[in-house]
């Protein structure tokens, strides 16, 4: 449950909770000083568009009207741009290890990074580094080898139909389980495969046969146009058999514990033994949960109704695409003109160093991120955050006592939720140990391999053993939060503590819109249709009472339905009930983030900055957190997989349901922000 999409289905969790800290007061005559700035970029206002009318616009319409999304990005804005300072940052700290390494991690680093850029190296071996991969598929004698080859390439890091995932277990948060979840596909989603009404994805579809049928052909596939065909029909197979986005947002019905001898229930004849040993499972749990049964008896269907060599083209196309990146200039330039081009619309792929710096982190992310941390956060930004934080906690504690949809003895139950939730901000307080990881400055694939295989053991070697509590699922330099309802924890990167969403410099009006309500966000997930599951202690349990349910149900349906109505491009419109955990985050958060900015200023009156009100600037914080602009196939994609709601919907939905938003900007009925009181969906 991220704040912007995340990639990752890795299990993290816990430092430990600062001692409460008392409330930050605002202090009204340092505030109207030139010491303290409003933190809103007033140059990108549009005063042609009324703030009563389109807020989102209104405070950035200058920035959107003149802003251009650089060519190597899909999505360009506050986000992006934090990432891009990152970036350059990481790359400084990556040179200066290239010439002088501190200790182990940094000459890893140095290793990783140098086998990358060596571009001349890498163009003369073209494929040549998959010829083991090649080789061991080619090996498959028959499908009862299958299931040994699928756990093999799981281990490298490459997209196979199903794939293990270490976490908690969500009935019983003390110990690890693995989880199997349904995979495989070269398109973003099941949907690309299946909606032949939409134009668009049936075009991306066909363009991705031709994108297979040209990468098969550079490693002289004879038949490549055939098993193009061929492995998009077996893609299509899995797709018809995958759960939707939204099926997936529900933790009861992916809760399916199956106990290693009864797998063969869904999978008759599939060699489950040879799976679990070549997995480095088989021994270490007498059970799986799996997320998606009726998927992995489609897969088997699959497996008998498939001939063996279109497995294994399978396989061969999967081992290319996943490791096309780091090979020659040509392999690298087909993947990037389909997954980049076609598929998100962005006309030229990142310089080198970008993609080099996001290997580094992809594969010693921890070890980069020290040396990130020491450079480049202060620590008077965590200790402001961490006052930022209680003011929140507090403010919700406050408010759960005033909540028209929970009864009494499930608001008992949620103050314990409160009182158990923990704060991670920054970095982590002990750094992961990557001396199992061996890395060479000139074999690139193989240090993917070694960092896939090292992140893969990992996670597998916690099975057995007590949950850590100190692990983050995040490195510091990303710039996002999150949070994990089975570790009842909020987490904030050390990256994101920067302005737009963090100012140090800033009245707190512009903080509480900005990284206030990002707070507010992720603890809310612990009380949104989703997290609110899930119990103090991160077990899935219902601790709702029937009329809760119903109250809360009222409540979400009519969120379904305000976020239904956008239509950010023409023809697509955002699901509403797979955002739904999103918006109601953003809602929430927002909410409380107000309440908590109240509470800050202790009864004083908030100065009045650049002509700006308190409330005013605060508003507008929120609004220019979301400042961004997005790429039509990207939007697009987005609308498919992302189970957030666009950047531009972000920016105006979740103020149309906020009292005090009316009162700040006057919006009155006839306004288009305007929603009638009975309209609003208040939910905190």
């Amino acid at each position: 449950m991220t704040l912007i999409s995340a990639g990752t289905l890795a299990a993290g969790a816990l430092a430990g909770c600062s001692k409460p800290a008392e409330p930050p007061k605002a202090d009204t005559t340092a505030a109207a000083s030139p010491a303290l700035v409003s933190g809103i970029d007033t140059q990108y206002e549009d005063s042609a568009v009324r703030a009563q009318d389109d807020f989102y616009r209104h405070v950035n319409g200058k920035w959107l009207d003149t802003a251009e999304i650089p060519a190597d990005k899909a999505v360009w804005g506050a986000f992006t741009k934090l990432d891009d300072d990152a970036q350059a940052n990481l790359k400084t700290i990556i040179e200066a290890q290239s010439k002088n390494a501190t200790d182990e991690d940094g000459k890893k680093i140095a290793a990783i990074y140098s086998s990358f850029m060596d571009e001349d190296k890498l163009d003369k071996l073209g494929a040549k580094p998959l010829d083991t991969w090649f080789a061991k598929i080619d090996a498959v004698k028959s499908k009862k080898d299958l299931p040994a080859m699928i756990a093999e390439l799981t281990k490298a890091g490459v997209n196979v139909p199903y794939v293990p995932y270490v976490h908690q277990d969500n009935k019983d948060s003390t110990k690890y389980v693995v989880d199997l979840y349904q995979a495989g596909l070269g398109l973003p989603d099941r949907d690309y495969y299946i909606k032949d009404e939409d134009a668009k994805l049936k075009g991306l579809r066909e363009q991705y046969e031709q994108h297979v049928e040209k990468m098969l052909g550079m490693i002289d596939d004879k038949s490549a146009s055939k098993d193009a065909k061929d492995i998009l029909a077996l893609e299509t197979g899995l797709a018809k058999a995958q759960w939707s986005k939204v099926e997936n947002r529900d933790p009861v019905k992916t809760y399916n514990k199956f106990e290693l001898a009864k797998l063969d229930t869904l999978a008759p004849g599939y060699d489950w033994k040879s799976y679990l040993t070549a997995a480095d499972i088989d021994g270490k749990v007498d059970y799986l949960i799996v997320s998606q049964p009726s998927y992995i008896t489609g897969f088997d269907k699959l497996v008998k109704s498939t001939p063996l060599p279109v497995w294994k083209v399978y396989l061969k196309w999967h081992v290319l695409h996943d490791f096309a990146p780091y090979l020659s200039k040509p392999f690298v330039d087909e993947s990037f003109a389909f997954y980049g081009t076609a598929l998100r619309g962005v006309p030229q792929n990142r310089p080198r160093w970008k993609r080099g710096v996001s290997l580094v982190e992809d594969s010693i992310g921890e070890g980069l991120g020290k040396l990130y941390v020491a450079k480049y956060f202060p620590p008077e930004n965590k200790a402001r955050m961490e006052q930022l934080v209680q003011n929140l906690l507090k403010t919700y504690r406050q408010d759960v006592d005033k909540l028209d949809w929970m009864s009494e003895d499930t608001k008992k139950q949620a103050k314990e939720k409160l009182a158990k939730l923990v704060t991670k901000i920054g970095y982590p307080d002990k750094w992961r140990d990557y001396s199992k990881l061996e890395v060479s400055p000139d074999d690139l694939i193989g240090n993917v391999v070694a960092a896939q295989t090292f992140e893969y053991n990992r996670n597998i070697n916690k099975l057995g053993k007590p949950i850590d509590r100190g692990e983050w699922e995040m490195t510091p330099q990303t710039v996002n939060a999150y949070y994990n309802p089975e570790m009842n924890e909020i987490v904030f990167p050390a990256a994101i503590l920067q302005p737009p969403f963090f100012n140090a410099k800033a009245d707190d009006a512009v903080n509480y819109g900005g990284i206030g309500a990002v707070i507010g966000h992720e603890i809310s997930h612990g009380f949104d249709d989703q997290g609110s599951q899930y119990d103090a202690d991160g077990n899935l349990r219902d601790w709702w009472t029937k009329e809760d349910h119903e109250k809360f149900k009222a409540k979400t349906e009519a969120l379904v339905a305000q976020y239904d109505a956008y239509e950010p491009i023409k023809g697509y419109h955002v699901n509403g009930k797979l955002t739904l955990g999103e918006n109601i985050a953003d809602n929430s958060g927002l909410a409380i983030a107000y309440k908590a900015y109240q509470l800050a200023l202790d009864g004083k009156p908030a100065p009045v900055i650049d002509g700006m009100t308190g409330d005013q600037r605060f508003y507008m914080g929120w609004a220019q957190v979301w400042r961004a602009k997005v790429r039509e196939n990207e939007a697009i994609r987005r609308l498919t997989v992302d189970p957030h709601s666009p950047p531009a919907v972000r920016g105006d939905a979740a103020l149309r349901n906020q009292p005090a938003f009316f009162q700040a900007f006057d919006v009155k009925d006839g306004d288009k922000m305007y929603l009638s009181p009975e309209q609003r969906v208040i939910i905190w």
